[in-house]
Formats: structure tokens, sequence, C-alpha cells
């Protein structure tokens, strides 16, 4: 097949938008619990039990339509913010710079009262490395997943905000992420995002994530030829995506599932993709 495809936009006035096929890693459905150690598993007991389901899907280039996404509606959105950080691998200035700007740039996006980072991660992809390989950085994510569940989003704002949690959970409150490709623009393996409209709650299949000291819960995602897919090409520097993770609101999008792709297109020698993320929690008044 092709790598080139065109598939509707599936919005009212909108025309089609150009997409390419590729490979996704989905997630297949289990009879026990799904689950991924982050560091070393007991002796004896395998590193995951998730067996990858990896399917061809059209994804569309989104940047033609970028201004009409929203974190409510599709579950992410595009802006173009230019960063004060000259070097993200130098965590003190991601710390000083990049967390303050991430911050600011999700409470213009949401109007949130109160807005925390709480981590974030770098990623360069190095051909032949698994993700969480020691010593290696860490991988770009290709299994398709969002971060939190309807358990482990409360769960994280009960373990980072202390005596302040419950009072801030009876407000609405998001786990918002904000990517962004560093060093040069992400034409190699760039992210694909589901549009949350169009994720089946049947489809999101919890699985544990297994710290030393914690486990936390992620969702993985099954197949449904019904989901729509997009990524936004030649995502720059300059620019942020912001990916709905968890939202307590039942009337916005609430899960926007996300994973990175070989675009078949991609020029051969295009330079490894470099990213950070930073994760957020939104408070609204």
């Amino acid at each position: 097949m092709s790598p080139h495809a065109a598939v509707l936009s599936r919005e009212p006035g909108l025309p089609p938008l150009p997409a390419v096929e590729a490979m996704l890693g989905f997630t297949r459905r289990l009879s026990e619990t799904a689950y991924t150690y982050a560091s070393e598993p007991p002796p004896g007991t395998p590193r995951t039990n998730i067996v990858l389901d990896e399917r061809q899907v059209a994804i569309a280039d989104a940047r033609s339509i970028a201004g009409d996404l929203s974190l409510d509606v599709q579950g992410f959105a595009l802006l173009a913010r230019p960063t004060a950080v000259m070097d993200f691998w130098d965590e003190a200035q991601t710390l000083a710079l990049g967390h303050p700007e991430a911050a600011a740039l999700v409470r213009e996006v949401t109007g949130a009262s109160r807005v925390v980072v709480f981590d974030h991660t770098l990623r360069r992809r190095q051909a032949g490395t698994e993700d969480r390989t020691t010593g290696a950085p860490r991988q770009p994510a290709t299994r398709v997943h969002v971060d939190q569940t309807v358990r482990s989003g409360p769960q994280r704002v009960r373990d980072l905000m202390g005596d302040q949690a419950e009072a801030l959970l009876a407000g609405r409150a998001a786990i918002i992420n904000v990517w962004r490709p560093i060093a040069r623009p992400a034409r190699d393996w760039p992210l694909a995002v589901g549009d949350a409209r169009s994720i089946a709650p049947g489809d999101l299949i919890p699985s544990e994530l297994r710290f030393e000291h914690r486990t936390g819960e992620i969702y993985g995602l099954a197949y449904n030829p019904a989901q729509r897919w997009f990524y936004v090409s030649d995502i720059a520097p300059d620019e942020a995506l912001l990916i709905k993770c968890w939202d307590s609101g039942a009337s916005v999008a609430r899960f926007a599932p996300h994973g990175a792709f070989q675009d078949p297109t991609t020029p051969a020698g295009t330079p490894p993709r470099e990213s950070i993320e930073f994760r957020t929690i939104a408070f609204f008044d």
C-alpha cells in the first residue's frame, strides 16, 4: 500500500487532509492485568506482559487545520510559542525557564487558575535501543498510550499536592502534556495523536507501570477502525503540542492517546528526533 493517502477530516466544512499510511503500536486485550516494570523486574518475572498489536492506519496531517484544534474537543492543540531555553539537556535551564514557560502556556490555552509542572522527560532516538534502556536516553514511545487513567489521574494529584489535594479535586483538574521537538523539526518518528471523540471508552486498556517504590497506571489502546488519527508535519522547536492526558470534567475531551510512528515519507538521512515533554496539572476555579 502506498505510504500516501487522503482521508476526510470528518469535520463539517473542512476539506480532505493529506495523510500517510503508517504502523501504530496498539495493545492486545488480556485476561490478566497488563503491566510493565519501569526498572528491573523481580527475578523470573518478564519486564512486561503486554502484547503489541501493530496496525497500519491512515494518519492525517493536521497542519492546515491546526488553528481549529482544541484541547477540550479533539484533546490536543498546537501553538506557535518560542522558548527561551537554549539547551533542554541542561537541567538547570529546563527547570528555571522551561517549567515556567510550560505552565504559562497551559494557563493561556485553558484559562486554568493554577498550573503545576511536575515532571519532564527528554527523548533522543537511538537506532536499536528500546525505551528505558539503562544508560541510554529515553526513546520515542512507540506503543499508543495515555499517560493517566480515571484512577491514576486523581491519585497523581493526591501524590503531588498533599493536604491541598482533596480541595483541588473538588473542582475541575486536568493533566496536560506540553510536547515540543528540540534541536530540529520533528520529521523523524513524529507523534500521532488520536481524536478523543473517536476513542471508545472500551478501547482504553488499563496497564500498571511498576516503579521501584510505587505503581502507576496508564492506558494502552486496543485497535478500533473507528478511531481517527492525526499528526502535525514538521513541528518545529518554536511550536508546542498540548495533549490531554486526563480531565475530571465529564463534558470535555478527557483522554487523547498518542504514540510515535515511523513516517514512510521521511527523507533518508533525516537526523534522529529529539524532544521534551512537560507534564502539568491544571486546576480550575
